[in-house]
């Protein structure tokens, strides 16, 4: 799996699955494949992140960055209906399933799209292309930290620079992938950050935009 969820166009053949996205405020059963993230069940992180960061603002522009088959991003639109949610991934598969959960759960204030690495719209002809570009008023991600440390760090530097000022990004990372060096580069390239929680592993890091 962790050779493919990062693709474009993964290789892995077709399994669908389906999960269920249980909250206290949400529940979402959506639908998964193979060649995404953690298509056999919610992941731990994302859970630690959707369990644990304040609610996010009811109305304005709200971005998942690495959105897979859409558990965040859904989270997002359904804690604020009045708001506007864009998801986006470089893999199409995880893209084309978080579009259908979207409409399955009648969640019409999300909208996904797939993005090339330098966080472009892939396809410039999609209903939603152009709104990469922002400003959001804020960013919730899970971000795929196995892509290495310089394609994550290139990845948040352009992500974190289409925030409105004054916005917050909330991001989970795994303690031992690389939780604390992210917190300090994150400071040391002007994006005060601050450890939000801590669970069962997982680091939830707020950054600030100045």
């Amino acid at each position: 799996m962790s050779e493919h969820y990062f693709a474009p166009a993964p290789g892995a053949a077709h399994r669908p699955g389906s999960v269920d996205l249980v909250l206290p405020d949400v529940h979402l059963r959506l639908d998964t494949d193979s060649g995404v993230f953690s298509p056999g069940k919610v992941d731990l992180g994302t859970r630690v992140l959707l369990e644990s960061v304040p609610a996010p603002p009811a109305s304005g522009r709200l971005l998942d960055l690495g959105c897979g088959y859409g558990p965040v991003a859904l989270a997002l639109a359904s804690r604020a209906p009045g708001a506007q949610v864009l998801g986006v991934d470089v893999n199409g598969r995880a893209v084309d399933l978080a579009a259908h959960n979207a409409r399955t759960a009648g969640l019409d204030n999300a909208a996904f799209l797939r993005i090339d690495a330098d966080g472009s719209a892939a396809d410039p002809g999609a209903p939603a292309a152009g709104s990469e570009q922002g400003p959001f008023d804020a960013l919730w991600s899970n971000p795929p930290i196995r892509i290495g440390k310089t394609a994550l760090h290139a990845l948040l530097t352009t992500w974190l620079a289409r925030l409105s000022p004054g916005a917050s990004a909330h991001l989970v990372v795994q303690r031992n992938l690389g939780a604390d060096s992210l917190h300090r580069w994150l400071n040391e390239q002007g994006w005060p950050t601050e450890r939000a929680a801590s669970r069962a592993g997982y680091r939830v890091l707020r950054a600030d935009r100045p």
